[in-house]
């Protein structure tokens, strides 16, 4: 199981970085989609893939007695979810206004400068 999520998480990120050198800003979005969501299955591996009870202390117990799902792991994720979806949806936008104003995606068209016309 860790073996294919490994291999998973390689192809994740080369196809986002792949997306993040093409000229398009809408590859360059979807590419920084990809590494995040790759980011989130290595936290998710490094976080120890075990069977556990739900890591809650009885009453009557000083330690825990059986083996536990560590909550950190699963709480960075859910962080970076909720990033993730924050920083979309201002890149979204913010794609929209810059078509909007030079109605093209290249990025080759941002670095022209204002007075080509003189």
């Amino acid at each position: 199981m860790e073996l294919l999520l490994v291999i998973l998480i390689g192809i994740l990120y080369a196809a986002g970085i792949y997306f993040m050198l093409r000229r398009s800003m809408v590859r360059l979005l979807l590419g920084i989609l990809i590494l995040g969501n790759a980011t989130n299955l290595l936290i998710f591996l490094l976080g120890n893939l075990t069977q556990g009870k739900p890591p809650i202390i009885d009453a009557g117990l000083k330690t825990f007695a059986d083996a536990y799902a560590d909550p950190i792991p699963q709480a960075l994720i859910l962080t970076a979810i909720v990033i993730s979806f924050g920083l979309t949806s201002f890149a979204i936008v913010l794609l929209k206004r810059v078509y909007a104003l030079i109605g093209s995606d290249d990025l080759d068209d941002l670095n022209t400068p204002e007075e080509e016309d003189l």
